[in-house]
């Protein structure tokens, strides 16, 4: 599978949680850094979370840290993002991004070499 397939955006209200998923790499998932990158009209790209390789170690960007969790499943190939709490700033496109064995920048989106289309998540009363 030579690209990340997300699922799981929408639209939903202030407060509301919303599942993404990414399907990726099949029997290589696991050696995979898995992260999420967002943007919204008129912004820059900025990074969400990542999930490195063996160890399953996170980060996350300060403005969703406490609100979004991302994990891994090898059995699945899947890397998701669980958002809760969410806000009308959670307005974005998601993508989702991977590169085998990154242990470095994995904040900058030029370190990764793998991205999905996209999903929407609208976030709107």
């Amino acid at each position: 599978q030579v690209q990340p397939v997300e699922s799981g955006g929408g639209l939903v209200q202030p407060g509301d949680s919303l599942r993404l998923a990414c399907e990726f790499g099949g029997s290589t998932f696991g050696s995979y850094t898995m992260a999420w990158f967002r943007q919204s009209p008129g912004n820059e790209r900025e990074f969400v979370a990542v999930i490195l390789p063996n160890s399953g170690l996170t980060s996350y960007a300060d403005s969703v840290k406490g609100r979004f969790t991302i994990s891994g499943d090898n059995a699945k190939s899947t890397a998701t993002l669980q958002m809760n709490s969410l806000k009308v700033e959670d307005t974005a496109v998601y993508y989702c991004a991977a590169r085998m064995n990154l242990y470095a920048r994995w904040s900058r989106g030029e370190a990764f070499d793998h991205w999905g289309q996209g999903t929407q998540v609208i976030v709107s009363s």
